[in-house]
Order: structure tokens, then C-alpha cells, then sequence
């Protein structure tokens, strides 16, 4: 029997897509940025020295930072059952057991959004013309190396587990165009307003 196509919250398709973009776009120029500069850790040597690259880089880390407090406070609001759970480590070791799946998930998700918070961060706190004059060794560079490494790793098994867990129906879900009348944005002005009456988490 097939799977039905599950219904995600159009806010949820919003920021998730867009943060997908933005994060997908900062990790392969910032591979491309340490590919052509660095290389100390192993490189394809696909591109030269360009000053650009690091530009474009720093551009989507700009873009990355509005939409990534907005996705946080919705993910820790209204997904936090996408993330870590209470029994996550307890379920860990139930390998190859539903449980296990969706759990090595959620630690993706968890993952993906605090590796993500590092790379800002830390990209905030570097120069760009570090690179350029070859300091390499400075800790905000290797957190910010990190930090991509972590992200990448994270959008790897997000996307493998997505398929595992859900399949070809939770990957086109979260393309639906469909919208239904409760999460329509017209309603977003009035929970705005109640959020800001109470802010809350």
C-alpha cells in the first residue's frame, strides 16, 4: 500500500526550503572559499584564488542570519518534535528499530541547527581578508571549519533518514503547494499579535 503524502504547516515548507537554499548555498561556497585558499586538509583544486568567492560566501551568511533565528524559534516552538528528545540517547541503541530512525533523525535536525548557530557565529568573528594573507590559524577560522563539517554531515543523514523514514511522500511534502484554510497566512498577523503579547519559546 502506498504512503500518504503527510501535510506540513506552510510556515514550517517556508522556512525550512529557504534555510535549505541559503544553508546548501553557504556550504558549497564555502567549500569552493577553502578549496581555492586553504587546502590543508585535503582539496579537489577545482578553483582558483578569487576574492569573489569569499564574498558570495559572506553574502549568504548575511541572508543566513534573519532566517535562522526565525527558523530556530519556530523549531524549538512549534517542530520541537523534529528535534532531540527527552529518551533520544535511549533510543539510540535500539539500532535498526523504527525508533533508532526517527531518533538519529531528530540528532541530525538537533545537530544541523546548533552546527548552523556555530557557523554564523563564528564567521561573524573571522576577517575576510584573513585567507587572503594566508592566517590560517586562527580558533574563529577552525570553529567556522568545523562548524561546515558538522553541517554538511548533519544535511547528509537529514536527508537519508527523510527518505528512510518517509520517502519519496515526506521529501515531496515538503514541495506541496497545497495550503489548508487554519494555516493560511491571512491568520499569521493575529498569532503575531498574540505572540508579542506573550513572547514565548
Amino acid at each position: 500500500m502506498p504512503q500518504s503524502k503527510p501535510y506540513q504547516p506552510l510556515l514550517f515548507r517556508l522556512l525550512h526550503n529557504i534555510t535549505s537554499f541559503i544553508v546548501i548555498g553557504a556550504a558549497i561556497t564555502g567549500f569552493l572559499v577553502y578549496d581555492s585558499w586553504d587546502g590543508r586538509f585535503g582539496r579537489l583544486g577545482i578553483t582558483l584564488k578569487n576574492r569573489e568567492l569569499i564574498d558570495i560566501h559572506g553574502t549568504f551568511g548575511f541572508f543566513f542570519l534573519p532566517i535562522l533565528i526565525l527558523f530556530a524559534i519556530y523549531s524549538i516552538r512549534a517542530g520541537s518534535q523534529r528535534l532531540v528528545q527527552p529518551d533520544s540517547l535511549k533510543n539510540l541503541t535500539k539500532v535498526g528499530k523504527p525508533i533508532w530512525w526517527y531518533s538519529l533523525q531528530r540528532l541530525a535536525n538537533t545537530m544541523m541547527l546548533v552546527a548552523g548557530i556555530f557557523a554564523l557565529v563564528s564567521g561573524k568573528f573571522q576577517d575576510e581578508n584573513w585567507l587572503p594573507k594566508g592566517e590560517m590559524s586562527h580558533v574563529w577560522y577552525y570553529v567556522h571549519l568545523i562548524a561546515w563539517c558538522v553541517v554538511v554531515a548533519a544535511i547528509a543523514i537529514h536527508v537519508l533518514m527523510s527518505v528512510k523514514v518517509g520517502g519519496a511522500p515526506l521529501i515531496l511534502s515538503m514541495f506541496d503547494l497545497k495550503i489548508r484554510p487554519e494555516d493560511s497566512p491571512s491568520h499569521w498577523p493575529e498569532k503575531v499579535k498574540a505572540w508579542l503579547r506573550r513572547p514565548h519559546l
